[in-house]
Parts: structure tokens; sequence; C-alpha cells
């Protein structure tokens, strides 16, 4: 694969009042990424290889230069940004124009994030914590080095911002045996939270169903990771 030096951006959403909290945020979706995990809302993303319908993120910097009094912050998602040769210089190009920042990440490279963390660059971070680790490799089906998300996982929650931990439960994929195990990765935070899977557009509410846990299943899952955490919430 040819070497990428810059960020290569698959998708960008203007406005959104949901996805960092509290906040009027845009939203920035990196491409490509190195889980494929099975549930992934934005499976176009994970290619890393630039497309036709890649971003130019000139017309990123134009957008945000001229709604800077409209939008307190800018979300990264993707994909997963930390793959992104220059997301620090990228980042920091947004700090320096004054949003607030908040990064997604599967916690899969600690090095980039304690970057992040220790340049103050980031003022809220979101990590996935897809499973037990010993499942890590079925949920993603991709090659895990779970030293290193352990790794991610105490350099957020050992940090000073703000950040949250989430998890995508599926009957398929997670039982309650696995949440007992999930909940000591990550024993003390102070904030994590329990995800439904959201279906595709191809799936019938059927599906949806077979899929997902019962809303007091999930109560129970939630009561389970709350005895190791601060705030455990539903999503």
């Amino acid at each position: 694969m040819t070497e990428r030096k810059h960020m290569i951006i698959g998708g960008f959403q203007k406005f959104s009042l949901l996805d960092y909290p509290d906040k009027i945020s845009a939203i920035i979706f990196t491409q490509g990424c190195n889980f494929r995990c099975s549930y992934c809302h934005n499976k176009q993303l994970l290619d890393e290889n630039p497309s036709a319908s890649a971003i130019n993120p000139q017309e990123i910097w134009d957008f945000l230069n001229k709604r800077w009094k409209q939008i307190d912050a800018v979300v990264i998602t993707g994909g997963e940004p930390t793959i992104q040769p220059d997301l620090i210089e990228f980042m920091q190009k947004i700090k320096n124009s004054g949003f607030l920042i908040k990064l997604d990440t599967n916690g899969s490279n600690p090095k980039v994030l304690k970057e992040v963390i220790e340049l103050k660059l980031a003022d809220y971070i979101a990590m996935d914590i897809k499973a037990p680790f010993e499942k890590y490799q079925d949920i993603t089906n991709s090659r895990v080095d779970t030293k290193k998300i352990q790794e991610s996982i105490n350099i957020i929650k050992n940090s000073d911002i703000k950040y949250e931990f989430r998890t995508t439960i599926l009957k398929t994929q997670l039982s309650k045996d696995d949440i007992l195990q999930i909940k000591g990765l990550a024993n003390g935070a102070r904030l994590w939270f329990l995800q439904k899977y959201i279906p595709s557009e191809n799936l019938s509410e059927n599906s949806s169903a077979e899929l997902n846990y019962s809303n007091n299943e999930f109560e129970n899952f939630r009561k389970i990771i709350k005895d190791s955490v601060s705030d455990c919430f539903i999503r």
C-alpha cells in the first residue's frame, strides 16, 4: 500500500446537536479503519484508499472559518482517526481556530492518544470497548493487540479531560458473562455508555429485535457495569 501523507476525509456533517455533549458541533469523518466490526454503520469509510468522493480539507476550513460563531466544537470520527498520518497537525489547526474537539477512537493506537492528550488537543474523547479481550479478534474481524487497547483505556481514564467509554451490545456477540468480564477493563472510569445496535436500512424491525437485547436486559447490563464506574447509561 502506498504511504499516505495527508488525512483523507470521507464525510463531513456541518451541524450536529447530538455528537458533542451540550455543544453544537460539526463532524469530520476520516476515511479508513483498522477494524472490521460487523455492526459498523459507516462501512463506506472502512477502505483506507482515497476515493473520488474524498472531501478536500480546504472545504472544511472554509466552512469553519465562516461559521465559527455558530459552532462550538468539531468531532473527529471515522473510520478510525488515529491511523491518519497527520491527525496531530490537523487537530492543532482546528484548536488554533478556537474550536473544542471531540475525538472518537477504537483505542488501537495508544501512542497517538497519549500525544493528543499531552498536547491538550482533545477536550473530549470517546473510546469503544468492543468486547472481553479474548473475543476482540472475533468482534472486530481484525488482528488486535489487546495490550494496546488496555493501554489506551488507562491513558484516557487517568487523564484530566472529559471522556466516555462505550460498548455496542448485540445478542449474537456479547453475553452476560462477557459483560461481567468487560466491566473490569475500565474499573473506576467516570462514564460508560451501553449502546443498542442501530440496524442498517435494509434490515427489518424483526431483524433488529433479534439482534438487540430487551430494555430489561440492557438495564441489567447497566447495573453490572455501574458497579465498577461512576456513571453508566443506555444509549
